[in-house]
C-alpha cells in the first residue's frame, strides 16, 4: 500500500508489454547464470587420469593379477569414492552462485502500461519502472527517480552495518543496488542493470571466475606418489629381468617385481591423506563446524594471517543501544559495563520517548535496538505505552534529519509528541541556546570517537485541534542522546587473544567508517594503533606500494567487495597463508580467493556458506580457534604417520630386494605384503589420526608457508628407523639358518618379527619417541 503513494500524478507510464518482452529476450533474465556442469564422463575422465589414481588402479589390476579380487575391488571401490568426492567439490561453485540467483530474483512492483502489478524479479528488464516500499528486497540496480524518505540497508553489499538515506533530488543520481533492503520509506526508480550486469551480478562474476585449487599438502603428496611410483616400477622391472637372468625363471621373476612393486608404491599414501582429512572433517563437524572443502582443514593450521570481516563477524550485525545520555541526574549509563542494574529513573524519559519515536513493528536496525531496549530496560515500569493511539508522524527528510510521532494517551486530553534524529537537528528543533548546544556536541563528538551511532531525543506536548505542516511548530524539550552500536560478540575480545597467542596476525577488513571500524578493532582487541587505510587510498596504490602498507596497516574501511578480494591476493602474494571470515554476499569472492574462507553459518548469507570453505554453525568466532587446533593436528598426525609409513616400507623393500642380491630364496610374496597392508592402512588412519595435538602447539607460531609433510627430518627420521628393522630381521634370519631351522621356518620366523617390528615402530611414532602408554584422545 506505501508503495502506491509514489504513484500519485506519475508522468511515465512504463514500458508497454510489447517493449518489455523484445528487452527481456535481448538481455536475458534477472537473474545470475547457472554455471555449466562438466558432466559425469568429462569429471569422471579426469579423475582417472590423475597419477595417484591411476597409481590405485594399478595396484588393483596387481591384484586381480595375483587373484585377490577382494583386495583389488576394495581399491577400485575406493576410487569410486574419490570420484564422488570430487564430483560434490565441482559443484561447489554452481550452488554459490544459485543462492545469488535466488538472492538477486525477488518478487517486484512494476509499473507497465500505466497500471502496477506484481512479476518475478527475474523478468524485469533495462528501462522498467520499480516502485518500492519498506521491507522490500530491491530486485535489480535502479536509478531513483522519486523518494520519501528511503533508508536502505547495503550491509549485505557493502559491509556497512548503518542504513543508508537516498535522495532522488540531490546533485548526483542516486541508486538501489540488486540485493540491498528497504528498511524505510518508498521509492520509484527505473532499473540501469539486471542479473549479472547488476552490482550482485559482478561479484557473482568474480565468485565464477575463482576456482577451487587444491592445498599444498594434496599436490606435494600427489608429487611424491608420482616420483616414488615411477621409480618403483622401474626398480620392479629391473628385479624381474635380472631374476630372470640370473635364475632364468621367468615366472619367478616377474612374482619378484610384482612383489617389491607392492612393497615400494606407497597407495596407503592418498588413502590416509583423504580419510585424515574425512575423519577431521567430522570431528569438527561434532564441534559445530561444517569443513565444506575438507583438505583446507589441515592448511587452517599454517595461517599466518586471518582477515576478519567487522559486521556479522566480529560485530552480531545487529544494533543495539550502548549509552544513554541526560543533562540531568546520572550523566551517562553504560548499557553494557551496567548490564543487569535497573535503570536510572532520570534517564526513564529519554528511553520512553526514544521507543514512541520509533516504529512498533521496526524494520530498521536502529529502531529495532531501541525497542528491545525499551522492552528490557523499562520493563515493570509505567513507560511502555501499548494502549496509546498513533495519530501522526512527520517521517524524515532532506532538510530535517529527524522525525516525530503523535501519540494520543486514553488518559490525556492533550497529544504527546516524540521525536528523535540526527543531534543536530533535536538541538535545531529545541531551539537551546549556543551554550547548551555546544556541551550536547561535545557529548556527540565524544560518543562517535567510540564508533558509537549517537541520537537525540525529544518530547512536546501539543493541546491545539489541529496539527500543524511541521515539526518545528512544536514546542520540544530536549531530553537526552542514545548512542548504539552493532556491538562485538562476547567470545570475540579472547579469540583474537588466542589467535595472536598462536601467532596469527588478525587484520579487519570492512566497509564501515574509520571512526567506527577503529572503535570496533580496539573493542575486539586487534592491534589497531597504526593509520587505518581506507578504500579510496587504496585505490591510488599500485601493488609495490601495497605490499609496504600491509606490513603495519590492521584496520582497512570503507572498502568495497572488488577491494576485499584484492587484499585477500596481496597477502597471498606476500607469502602469506591467509583465512578470511565473513557473511555477506560482499565477503563472497574474498572467501573464494583465501586459502581458507571461513563463513558464519547462522546468519550467514547463502552466498557466504556456498563459497566458504568452513562454516561455522554456531556464528562462535571462538570456534575458529577449535578449528585451528584441529588443522594443527591432522597436519602433526600425518607426519607421524608418514614417518611411519616411511619406516615400514623400507624392511619390505629390503626383504624384497636383498634375496636377489644375496641369491637368498624370496623372503616375501605378495600374500605377505597384503597381509602387511592389513596392519598399515588401519595403523595411518586409525591410530595416528585419533592422536591429541600436543600441548603447548597453540602457542607456537604458525609453521611456514613451504613447510612440507615428506621433509628431511620425516625421511631422515623413517629410513633410520627402518634400516633399524631391516638389520634386525636380516640377522633373524640369518641366525636360524646358522642355527640349522628349516627354511620355512626362518621365512615364518622373519615375518613375525616384522609384524611385532611394526607394532613397536607404531607405539615410537604415535609418542614421539616416548615408550609411554600415552593419553588417549577425547
Amino acid at each position: 500500500m506505501a508503495a502506491t503513494l509514489v504513484m500519485k500524478d506519475l508522468p511515465d507510464p512504463g514500458l508497454t508489454e510489447a517493449e518489455a518482452q523484445a528487452r527481456w529476450r535481448r538481455d536475458g533474465p534477472n537473474e545470475l547464470p547457472a554455471v555449466s556442469g562438466h558432466g559425469l564422463w568429462r569429471l569422471l575422465w579426469g579423475v582417472l587420469t590423475e597419477p595417484m589414481f591411476l597409481l590405485l588402479i594399478a595396484c588393483g589390476a596387481v591384484y586381480l593379477v595375483l587373484g585377490d579380487e577382494q583386495g583389488a575391488l576394495m581399491l577400485l571401490g575406493f576410487v569410486v569414492v574419490v570420484m564422488g568426492i570430487s564430483l560434490v567439490q565441482q559443484q561447489r561453485t554452481a550452488r554459490a552462485l544459485s543462492a545469488l540467483r535466488e538472492l538477486s530474483s525477488p518478487r517486484a512492483l512494476v509499473v507497465r502500461e500505466g497500471r502496477t502489478r506484481r512479476v518475478p524479479g527475474r523478468e524485469l528488464v533495462c528501462g522498467d519502472t520499480v516502485l518500492l516500499a519498506e521491507g522490500d528486497r530491491v530486485p535489480c540496480d535502479l536509478r531513483l527517480q522519486d523518494t520519501a524518505h528511503l533508508v536502505v540497508d547495503e550491509s549485505a553489499l557493502t559491509g556497512e552495518s548503518e542504513g543508508v538515506m537516498k535522495h532522488a533530488d540531490g546533485p548526483e543520481p542516486a541508486f538501489a543496488l540488486a540485493g540491498t533492503l528497504v528498511t524505510q520509506g518508498t521509492a520509484r526508480g527505473t532499473v540501469t542493470a539486471t542479473g549479472p550486469r547488476s552490482a550482485l551480478g559482478r561479484i557473482g562474476a568474480s565468485l565464477a571466475s575463482l576456482g577451487d585449487e587444491s592445498t599444498p599438502i594434496q599436490r606435494e603428496t600427489a608429487q611424491v606418489v608420482r616420483r616414488v611410483a615411477t621409480v618403483g616400477l622401474l626398480v620392479a622391472v629391473l628385479l624381474a629381468l635380472a631374476w630372470w637372468q640370473i635364475k632364468g625363471e621367468l615366472v619367478q621373476g616377474i612374482l619378484a617385481g610384482l612383489t617389491l612393486a607392492m612393497a615400494i608404491l606407497p597407495e596407503e599414501l592418498p588413502v590416509m591423506l583423504t580419510l585424515f582429512m574425512g575423519l577431521g572433517a567430522w570431528r569438527l563437524s561434532r564441534e559445530q563446524v561444517l569443513a565444506r572443502h575438507i583438505p583446507a582443514v589441515a592448511l587452517l593450521g599454517a595461517t599466518t594471517v586471518l582477515c576478519v570481516d567487522k559486521t556479522g563477524t566480529l560485530t552480531r550485525n545487529r544494533m543495539a543501544v550502548r549509552r544513554l545520555w541526560t543533562r540531568d541526574g546520572p550523566v551517562i549509563h553504560d548499557a553494557v559495563a551496567q548490564a543487569g542494574q535497573p535503570l536510572p529513573e532520570a534517564l526513564h524519559a529519554l528511553l520512553e520517548y526514544a521507543v514512541l519515536s520509533s516504529h512498533r513493528r521496526a524494520v530498521d536496525p536502529m529502531e529495532q535496538a531501541i525497542t528491545q531496549a525499551g522492552q528490557t530496560l523499562l520493563a515493570g515500569t509505567e513507560h511502555l505505552h501499548a494502549d496509546w493511539t498513533l495519530l501522526n508522524d512527520y517521517p524524515l527528510s532532506r532538510s530535517l534529519l529527524a522525525m516525530s510521532r503523535v501519540w494520543q494517551s486514553p488518559d490525556q486530553a492533550e497529544r504527546l509528541i516524540a521525536a528523535k534524529g540526527a543531534p543536530e537537528a533535536i538541538v535545531d528543533l529545541c531551539h537551546l541556546g549556543a551554550e547548551e548546544a555546544a556541551a550536547i556536541a561535545a557529548q556527540v563528538q565524544a560518543l562517535a570517537a567510540e564508533g558509537l551511532r549517537v541520537l537525540g531525543v525529544a518530547q512536546a506536548r501539543f493541546s491545539a485541534p489541529e496539527l500543524p505542516e511541521g515539526q518545528h511548530d512544536f514546542d520540544f524539550r530536549f531530553l537526552g542522546l542514545i548512542a548504539l552500536q552493532d556491538p562485538v560478540r562476547p567470545d570475540v575480545p579472547q579469540a583474537v587473544a588466542d589467535c595472536q597467542a598462536a601467532g596469527m596476525r588478525v587484520v579487519m577488513i570492512t566497509g564501515d567508517h574509520p571512526a567506527t571500524a577503529l572503535a570496533i578493532a580496539k573493542e575486539a582487541g586487534l592491534q589497531a594503533e597504526g593509520v587505518p587505510l581506507t578504500g579510496t587510498e587504496l585505490d591510488t596504490l599500485d601493488d609495490a606500494a601495497l605490499a609496504l602498507r600491509l606490513s603495519d596497516t590492521q584496520v582497512f574501511c570503507r572498502v568495497s567487495p572488488a577491494q576485499k578480494l584484492r587484499l585477500v591476493q596481496a597477502f597471498r602474494a606476500r607469502g602469506d597463508i591467509v583465512a578470511m571470515t565473513g557473511d555477506g554476499v560482499n565477503d563472497a569472492p574474498a572467501l573464494k580467493a583465501a586459502h581458507i574462507g571461513v563463513a558464519m553459518g547462522a546468519r550467514g548469507t547463502d552466498v557466504a556458506r556456498e563459497a566458504a570453505s568452513l562454516v561455522l554453525l554456531k556464528d562462535d568466532f571462538a570456534s575458529l580457534l577449535t578449528a585451528v587446533r584441529h588443522g594443527r593436528r591432522i597436519f602433526a598426525n600425518l607426519r607421524k604417520a608418514i614417518t611411519f609409513v616411511v619406516a615400514v616400507h623400507v624392511p619390505i623393500v629390503g626383504l624384497s630386494l636383498l634375496p636377489v642380491l644375496l641369491g637368498w630364496p624370496m623372503l616375501l610374496r605378495p600374500v605377505h605384503i597384503l597381509c602387511l597392508q592389513l596392519l598399515i592402512d588401519p595403523a595411518c588412519t586409525v591410530i595416528f589420526e585419533a592422536e591429541p595435538l600436543a600441548p603447548g602447539a597453540m602457542r607456537q607460531p604458525p609453521r611456514r608457508a613451504d613447510a612440507r609433510l615428506f621433509d628431511a627430518t620425516v625421511l631422515r627420521r623413517g629410513l633410520l628407523q627402518g634400516l633399524v628393522l631391516l638389520a634386525i630381521l636380516l640377522g633373524v634370519y640369518a641366525g636360524a639358518g646358522w642355527g640349522g631351522l628349516s627354511e620355512a621356518f626362518a621365512q615364518g620366523l622373519t615375518f613375525a618379527v616384522l609384524l611385532l617390528g611394526d607394532l613397536v615402530l607404531i607405539q615410537l611414532n604415535r609418542t614421539g619417541g616416548r615408550f609411554t602408554t600415552g593419553s588417549r584422545p577425547r
